[in-house]
């Protein structure tokens, strides 16, 4: 009886916190806008446009390690690219950078098979798991994770940042008495979002954090991993524009996407110091801070409808200067290569 009742909580807390809500269905509306704007840039696949540098524009299935190579290295942490089961590559380089580490497929979204890697065992582990072709990438401890979108018309000598999402990672706070699963399956946040059962979680869940005592139970900064997404839009100034005009002019063809980086500290990141990309996502970026608790659907529509009319605008414009839209062909073998690829990342997870 008290597992149905705690099954009950958790999908109305999901019903009534719309941040929780499937992709599909927050998204839906944007089936009736997205034929519009394409209607309007005479291209159902405007959005490759936006970024050109990038394979797809960054919408879908664009490559990490190809992007990194775009990004001036002051500005990435160590990484390599590993081919599936290349274990001595793998084990060569985890020497190099040391655990833990971070591992995730080259191309992925929503966070799927992002592992932190925590010693040779459990990248041995990683190496058997995962089927396709992977980054290493040195952990970045630096307190603050953040994801700043970045738009820029090519028609603007500028361009500026329009969200910032500072990521808060799923934690509990002790009281001396309860193990940390019974304090995740007191948060609906957690009972929503993690997987009781998952091996990363079973050396921590029965631990009896102190009283007060603060334990992150998930470091990797993604939604779908149970970190909430707090709304930091009031850090927008000017200083911080000029910083981010610097780091994306030194990126070719960028116009359009949201950094995901580490630093140290907000004035750090002002003055452009300490800074670490983790990913730069392209047209298929989303403006984090929607994802606020408490942050109203009706302004995140506002949010996600004006940064598609933007995508749709730079696109355009880029277009004009004579950059080519895929063709219908070009954009429908791509759809069909990452419906394959998902396929065979969803059947390791």
């Amino acid at each position: 009886m008290h597992r149905v009742v705690s099954r009950v909580k958790s999908l109305w807390y999901k019903i009534t916190h719309w941040e929780f809500w499937p992709f599909a269905v927050l998204y839906f509306p944007i089936n009736f806008y997205y034929p519009w704007l394409a209607f309007k840039c005479r291209s159902l696949f405007f959005f490759t446009a936006a970024n050109p540098s990038i394979d797809f524009g960054g919408m879908l299935g664009e490559s990490k390690s190809a992007i990194f190579e775009l990004i001036p290295r002051k500005y990435l942490p160590d990484y390599q690219l590993i081919a599936p089961g290349d274990d001595v590559t793998a084990k060569d380089f985890a020497k190099q950078i040391g655990y833990p580490l971070i591992a995730k497929p080259d191309i992925g979204e929503r966070g799927r098979l992002v592992e932190k890697i925590i010693n040779e065992q459990a990248l041995e582990k990683y190496l058997v798991k995962c089927p396709v072709p992977f980054l290493m990438q040195k952990f970045i401890p630096h307190p603050l994770e953040l994801g700043v979108f970045f738009v820029k018309n090519p028609h603007e000598r500028e361009g500026r940042i329009t969200s910032i999402v500072e990521k808060d990672f799923l934690s509990v706070i002790g009281n001396g008495q309860d193990t940390i699963r019974q304090l995740l399956h007191n948060d609906p946040r957690a009972r929503l979002q993690i997987n009781f059962s998952h091996q990363r979680f079973q050396d921590i869940l029965e631990e009896i954090p102190g009283k007060s005592e603060k334990i992150t139970v998930e470091g990797i900064g993604n939604h779908c991993r149970g970190t909430t997404f707090l709304n930091a839009n009031s850090r927008i100034s000017e200083q911080l524009n000029r910083t981010f005009n610097t780091i994306a002019g030194d990126i070719q063809d960028f116009h359009f996407g949201r950094f995901d980086l580490r630093c140290t500290s907000w004035s750090d990141l002002e003055q452009g110091k300490n800074i670490m990309i983790l990913e730069l996502n392209g047209a298929g970026a989303e403006p984090g801070h929607i994802y606020q608790p408490g942050f109203s659907l009706w302004q995140g529509y506002q949010s996600i409808f004006w940064h598609l009319s933007t995508l749709a605008k730079i696109s355009k414009a880029n277009h004009e200067q004579g950059v080519p839209y895929w063709t219908f062909a070009q954009g429908w073998k791509k759809m069909k290569m990452i419906r394959a690829y998902n396929r065979i990342i969803e059947s390791a997870l």
